[in-house]
């Protein structure tokens, strides 16, 4: 192509264009980057993306949370609360934290009861809590805390060697007790034999598989309890019901005579036969999502004839192999069609009933529903087995259920699986015999080849 003073003329004027058009591109993106912001979390299990957990808490919280941040550190430590807030504030734009310094504003730090750098104060709806974990459990756990607009408590039946939620024992409930405490909920023991009712304001009582018989009064004030509208959790053993078929009469609840038997709990290297295994769940919302497996030692199968207006659905099967076993469980056992129950059998119960409202002055107030859970084992809670499969998480789901907290039911618990790198023994050794050996010979042998080529130039 001739080159003339016109062509030189639109070559430059090409040039300029490009230039302002790639100008203004650049200062198009700039401005799109302030008002819209794109992250992706490529980490495995999406470990610093907000779990389902929180975001269903914070779907729950409809106005304004304040976080006050209480830290001398202007450097990493205020980058990461920032960073932690900040997966907060992306599902919820009404959240909002600020950062104070404890030296400048000694008064009020003092006034709160500030005792760590980094302690967060959570704000909203005039009540607060405070965390000392900088990670998204405990703030997680503060909110939900918060999100419950009145006390939660749960009443533990006491006095007949029941399973305490305050004892250390392998067949006590304390782990679970503590993981109830950390979601909000407070606990308390109930001697009846010594109460003249049980509190109106327990919001579940729990029967935790008594070892003596109860005395009659004593059931006649739980039974006075439920009448009121009163919620239950009863876990009970396959060992016998203990002075509280009344109680069970008033319900219309059976229990199937022996110990369930689960050959499939040999598949995990259980080899206990009274280890029931459970995957099916049925249709209830306590188990709604629900897809882990679950471990009940010792359990008895639970079945239901509703009384009255009550509504019962059972959920947690036994696998079709299982059986209750009526005879003795020794040597070689075996299921017997005269005597023991086949599978797959029931484990729980739930159960439900409309009961009015009281309040007629308020317009706003709605039919409540009373709820009760039957639970044919006690030992799926306990410190000893808590940490089984999801026997954690069905044991929340069960008092969120309970305590009509359904919103927070089904969410699985986020856990970091690339937090470590575990290595076979030969995978090991090939690799530090590749680092220690294979490497330095092969850069020795390297400058050995280049020397030589050089000497013979």
């Amino acid at each position: 192509m001739k080159v003339t003073i016109k062509s030189k003329r639109q070559i430059r004027l090409q040039n300029i264009l490009f230039v302002l058009l790639f100008l203004l591109v650049v200062g198009l993106l700039a401005w799109l980057s302030q008002r819209y912001q794109y992250q992706a979390d490529w980490t495995a299990n999406n470990r610093n993306t907000l779990s389902a957990a929180s975001v269903s808490v914070l779907e729950q919280m409809p106005e304004q949370i304040m976080v006050s941040a209480f830290t001398v550190d202007s450097g990493a430590m205020r980058q990461h609360i920032a960073d932690l807030l900040g997966r907060y504030q992306r599902y919820k734009k009404s959240l909002e934290f600020e950062f104070i310094n404890p030296d400048t504003e000694p008064d009020k730090v003092r006034q709160l009861g500030i005792t760590m750098d980094g302690e967060l104060l959570l704000e909203y709806q005039g009540r607060s809590e405070q965390v000392t974990v900088l990670n998204e459990q405990a703030i997680t756990n503060a909110l939900q805390r918060l999100s419950r607009a009145a006390e939660r408590w749960i009443v533990f039946v006491e006095g007949h060697g029941e399973r305490s939620p305050f004892g250390k024992a392998n067949h006590d409930l304390q782990v679970w007790a503590q993981q109830l405490e950390a979601k909000g909920f407070h606990l308390q023991g109930l001697n009846l034999a010594t109460a003249a009712l049980v509190p109106d304001n327990a919001s579940i009582l729990v029967i935790a598989g008594p070892q003596v018989n109860l005395l009659p009064g004593e059931v006649k004030l739980i039974e006075e309890y439920i009448a009121r509208g009163g919620n239950l959790l009863w876990l009970a053993d396959p060992d016998g019901m203990f002075g509280l078929e009344p109680l069970a009469e008033q319900l219309g609840i059976n229990f199937e005579p022996g110990v369930i038997v689960d050959p499939t709990a040999q598949m995990f290297s259980i080899n206990d036969p009274t280890f029931a295994i459970v995957g099916d769940y049925g249709l209830h919302p306590v188990v709604d999502g629900f897809e882990m497996l679950t471990i009940f030692p010792r359990a008895a199968g639970v079945t239901v004839e509703p009384q009255g207006q009550w509504q019962a659905d059972n959920f947690l099967f036994t696998t079709e192999r299982s059986w209750s076993e009526a005879g003795v469980l020794a040597g070689e056992i075996g299921f017997d069609e005269l005597e023991d129950v086949a599978g797959p059998l029931s484990l729980a119960a739930a159960m439900t009933r409309s009961l009015d409202s009281e309040s007629t002055a308020d317009e706003a107030a709605e039919e409540k529903q009373q709820r009760i859970l039957v639970v044919g084992d006690g030992d799926f809670l306990s410190n000893a087995y808590l940490g089984n499969g999801g026997n954690l998480d069905l044991g929340m789901n069960m008092v969120n259920w309970l305590s009509r907290d359904d919103q927070l039911i089904a969410v699985p618990t986020k856990t970091a699986l690339d937090s470590s790198l575990n290595l076979s023994r030969t995978a090991s050794m090939l690799i530090g015999f590749g680092f220690l050996v294979l490497l330095p010979l092969i850069l020795l042998l390297s400058g050995l080849t280049i020397w030589l080529k050089r000497r013979k130039a």
